[in-house]
């Protein structure tokens, strides 16, 4: 959740900082913080001196990913009829546990339905 913050907020906004993501997610920040620091750890994310946040190349591979599965798995839940709200949060939980299989399904059924 947070390296798919950090891309969302990055496409917003010119600069990225911890206090950013904990109000966009609604989380303390120590807890922030301590997340960053296992991402800077396991090489997703860059912190530079002033403290601007930035996805590594693998960060935002993992980002842009499961982006996608948002906006795919949301889309699929508003054209079934689920009301925005419950499709935005039901697409958050689901991004993250949906096998590449099932998500490629999804994703082609969804583009098949886009074009009528």
């Amino acid at each position: 959740m947070y390296l798919e913050t950090i891309l969302v907020l990055k496409s917003r906004q010119d600069t990225v900082r911890a206090i950013d993501i904990a109000e966009d997610m609604g989380f303390s920040k120590p807890s922030v913080s301590r997340a960053l620091s296992i991402l800077r750890e396991e090489k997703y994310i860059s912190v530079d001196g002033k403290g601007f946040i930035s996805l590594t190349r693998k960060g935002s591979q993992v980002a842009k990913k499961i982006y996608e599965r948002h906006v795919v798995l949301s889309d699929m839940l508003i054209a079934l009829g689920v009301d925005k709200k419950t499709a935005l949060e039901d697409a958050c939980r689901v991004e993250h546990v949906i096998s590449d299989r099932s998500f490629a399904a999804i994703k082609k059924r969804m583009a098949e339905y886009k074009k009528g």
